[in-house]
């Protein structure tokens, strides 16, 4: 079972790149917990899930001796689910099927990616640090940074590049 959630249902054990196999497998769970309840009830499964991977990947290491083994891609789906909560608060606000805002749900997927690989800043010094934490927050700080990537986006989309559209009358 300890498995079967690190690696969210197998998903870790695809090659390559077991991490952006985790992402994508993220999507349409968010999808669902979108129409289950918005960007709350994602914001509620990615705190339970936070609370899970990191359980589990202590329990993990002291079986395994293995410190972040690539297989482990709940850390991924914690920090995916954050770079798309904009993009659910926004459809959720606007009133529209979250999947209308599809050029969001592909940035924060981007992102987020670009973001836990080039490990920037803030997430390579969580990723640095050798213990289950430090599993878990780096790719919490790439979500956050794809989320603020998204907003950031979204207002060029919807506003700066709307607010320089001349008027077509």
């Amino acid at each position: 079972m300890r498995r079967m959630a690190l690696s969210f249902f197998g998903a870790g054990y695809l090659r390559p790149a077991p991490g952006t196999w985790g992402s994508l497998a993220a999507l349409p769970v968010a999808y669902l917990l979108h129409l289950l309840g918005g960007p709350g009830a994602i914001a509620v499964a990615t705190g339970l899930v936070y609370a899970v991977g990191l359980t589990t990947i202590r329990q993990e290491a002291e079986v395994s001796g293995e410190h972040d083994p690539s297989w482990i891609v709940i850390d991924e789906v914690v920090g995916q689910w954050i770079a798309l909560l904009p993009v659910s608060a926004g459809a959720y606000a606007a009133g529209v099927d979250v999947l209308r805002l599809w050029p969001g749900i592909i940035v924060a997927f981007l992102l987020f990616r670009l973001f836990d690989i080039w490990k920037p800043w803030l997430v390579g010094k969580a990723d640095a640090r050798d213990d289950a934490s430090g599993v878990m927050l780096d790719d919490v700080w790439a979500g956050l940074f794809a989320a603020v990537g998204v907003l950031a986006l979204a207002w060029l989309a919807h506003v700066g590049f709307v607010a320089n559209v001349p008027d077509q009358q």
